[in-house]
Formats: structure tokens, C-alpha cells, sequence
């Protein structure tokens, strides 16, 4: 697989995993379960270890990760603002994240099926980027 091709495939499974983070802390404070918000911290520091391992496979490559999704975090915050304004129950903030989640998970598993000669490393970390977001819709649905 070419060096392209492989950054692109970081690059996306980076922009996912900054967006799941992004998405726990615009919710975070409105969240008044415990329990909630333990599962939440827990999530958030788990987007950070995929991150960390995306960051020592940049390396690799001599890349640097992009973080520059202004847009999209403005998109994002403003999205979770509105559908909270009425509703800050733990089973819609569940619902929301679990949508989201969802959407990771699809975008992972059309990157693993469309590049499947991606590196060995790259597809590691992104089979258990999959993994994990399933396993947090699990959890989440527990608050719906």
C-alpha cells in the first residue's frame, strides 16, 4: 500500500476518534448521572489511546496529524447545543452519542473493507477503533 493511501486511512480513523472526544466533552457537562459521567470519562480516555496510537504511526511516516476541523467541531457543538436545549435526559444524550458512534463505526468498517492492503499497524488500531465503539454503544445503550 502506498504511503498516500495509508495517511489518508490515518488521517480518517484520527478525524473519528478527535470527533468522538470532541463530542463526550460538548456533553459532558450537561450530563447529571454519576454513573454517566464515569462511562464518559472512560470513553474519552479511550478515543485518546487510539489517538496516541495513531500519533506513534504518523511518526512512522514523518507525518503529522491534522487537527485543523474547525468546521467540523463548530458543526458539531452547535448540533449537540440545539438537541439539548430541551432534552438533557441520559437516555437522549445516549441516543445522540449512540448515533454518532454508529457513524464511526460505519466509516471504520468501509475503510477496512476498501482498503484492505492498508499496514498491518493501521489496520490494527483501526479494528480496534471498530471494536471499541461497539462495545460503548453497548454501555451507552444502558442509558437509554
Amino acid at each position: 500500500m502506498d504511503k498516500n493511501t495509508n495517511i489518508a486511512v490515518l488521517n480518517e480513523v484520527h478525524k473519528g476518534a478527535k470527533m468522538g472526544m470532541d463530542s463526550i466533552s460538548y456533553v459532558y457537562e450537561k450530563v447529571g448521572d454519576v454513573n454517566f459521567k464515569d462511562n464518559l470519562s472512560f470513553q474519552y480516555n479511550q478515543y485518546s489511546d487510539v489517538l496516541d496510537n495513531l500519533n506513534n504511526i504518523y511518526k512512522k511516516y514523518g507525518e503529522i496529524p491534522n487537527d485543523n476541523n474547525v468546521k467540523d467541531k463548530v458543526m458539531a457543538w452547535t448540533g449537540i447545543q440545539m438537541n439539548t436545549i430541551n432534552d438533557k435526559s441520559n437516555s437522549h444524550i445516549a441516543d445522540m452519542l449512540i448515533q454518532g458512534t454508529t457513524m464511526g463505526i460505519v466509516e471504520g468498517r468501509k475503510l477496512l473493507n476498501n482498503y484492505p492492503d492498508v499496514d498491518e499497524d493501521i489496520k490494527n488500531v483501526l479494528n480496534i477503533f471498530v471494536k471499541m465503539q461497539q462495545n460503548n454503544i453497548e454501555k451507552l445503550k444502558t442509558f437509554l
